[in-house]
């Protein structure tokens, strides 16, 4: 994609000639004075930074059901399910675009919240609606990678913020510090204890979760070697929660991986006035059952296969 397609003149006009106007390709072309390729190119890239936002206003009635469904069987405020995508890959990107829409109509002034991690989270991002809002606090809850592509919890973190035009708070450090003693000091600095109590009493936290399938984040940034991957699968390891790995009961497992982690605690999100999960995909269903019944979330919203699952065999 070249600057001239990006630039905010050009695909905003283009976006809306299209989309709005609803001309065809090819008036649009021909009205802008580019070549059909090129329109096609800003389009989609009009579409993937957020710049056009496209709603479905009905609902299937499958999701609506397992939706009740959910919030009767977990004790949920909220279910918000969605279409599972032909394209597996596609399920953080369709999951994230809810959890933006979900986030533009909940914020509220002075609210404080605390964010996890993952591409989940990260492909939310476009589909939040910038504003500005007084007193708005946005707490990271766990510390940074070292060698990142997409995904980074202080980048997700901040550009939240910048979205909302609020104040960001996050943990200057790596998410795995190489031992036990180094994360004790690093969770002593004065800088880190004030981002902890600004994460005790939140009034949202939103988290998505990780799994230990090769699909997982783990895996694919090489955060942890194939030996404590596997090793963590022995201790009962199904998932993480703001990387502290659980068992499909919702334990934290005694593992030295645990020991390292830098980050806000799972169990004193307890306290926040509401826990919003967001995470699907037939891998994550036993990280997202044990979720569930550790933290007992307000909100989640997930896919319908995921769904599907979630309300079978509790």
């Amino acid at each position: 994609m070249s600057d001239a397609d990006n630039g905010e003149d050009l695909k905003t006009r283009v976006a809306w000639l299209y989309y709005v106007e609803g001309m065809t390709q090819d008036e649009v072309a021909q009205h802008v004075g580019l070549n059909r390729a090129r329109v096609l190119r800003i389009l989609a890239n009009a579409r993937n930074d957020g710049t056009v936002q496209i709603r479905v206003t009905t609902r299937l009635s499958h999701c609506v059901e397992l939706e009740r469904r959910l919030e009767d069987v977990w004790g949920l405020e909220r279910a918000v399910v969605v279409p599972t995508p032909q394209d597996a890959a596609d399920t953080s990107r369709v999951i994230g675009r809810e959890l933006g829409n979900f986030i533009s109509t909940s914020v509220t002034p002075d609210m404080s919240i605390g964010l996890g991690w993952g591409e989940t989270l990260t492909r939310g991002v476009p589909a939040i609606e910038p504003m500005t809002v007084d007193g708005i606090k946005v707490i990271s809850l766990l510390g940074g990678l070292t060698r990142v592509e997409k995904v980074n919890p202080s980048e997700f973190a901040w550009r939240v913020a910048d979205k909302l035009q609020a104040e960001c708070f996050m943990m200057a450090g790596p998410v795995f510090a190489p031992d036990a003693t180094t994360r004790d000091a690093l969770m002593a600095h004065s800088g880190i204890r004030e981002v902890l109590g600004k994460s005790a009493n939140l009034d949202m936290a939103i988290l998505s979760l990780g799994d230990l399938t090769p699909h997982s984040i783990f895996v694919r940034y090489g955060l942890l070697s194939a030996e404590e991957i596997a090793s963590l699968e022995m201790a009962g390891a199904v998932g993480d929660v703001l990387c502290r790995f659980v068992d499909a009961e919702g334990h934290i497992v005694d593992h030295p991986v645990n020991d390292r982690v830098f980050a806000v605690h799972p169990h004193d999100l307890r306290r926040a006035r509401k826990i919003v999960l967001a995470s699907g995909g037939w891998h994550k269903v036993k990280i997202l059952r044990a979720a569930l019944r550790m933290l007992s979330p307000a909100v989640l919203i997930t896919d319908e296969e995921a769904a599907s699952r979630l309300v079978m065999d509790v």
